[in-house]
């Protein structure tokens, strides 16, 4: 084929899909790795003051604190494992982690 001879028209409607679909991909790539880097940014901060969360262990329960703002954040589920702590128990670590001895 010479040249000058213009490419058949299956040949640029294949280049143009071609072209879109990797765009599409990338476009992907990128949109999955900024969502993990969001993700990431978030991870064991408090959703009050941003401040970096510290685990506490009560009960084979880890509840997070803030040390910042003194927020405390429970996962899915332990609040109802709470429910099944002696009330005693549950007073003894309230008050520790306000500073209230009994």
């Amino acid at each position: 084929m010479p040249i000058d001879e213009k490419p058949s028209r299956n040949e640029e409607e294949y280049f143009a899909r071609r072209n879109a679909e990797l765009i599409n991909e990338q476009r992907a790539k990128l949109d999955e790795t900024r969502q993990k880097q969001e993700r990431a940014s978030h991870f064991m901060r408090c959703p009050k003051c941003g401040g970096k969360l510290v685990e506490r262990e009560f009960q084979h329960l880890r509840i997070d604190e803030c040390p910042d703002c003194g927020g405390m954040w429970l996962d899915k589920g332990e609040m109802e494992m709470l429910a099944h702590v002696e009330r005693s128990q549950l007073e003894r670590f309230i008050g520790s982690m306000f500073g209230l001895r009994r």
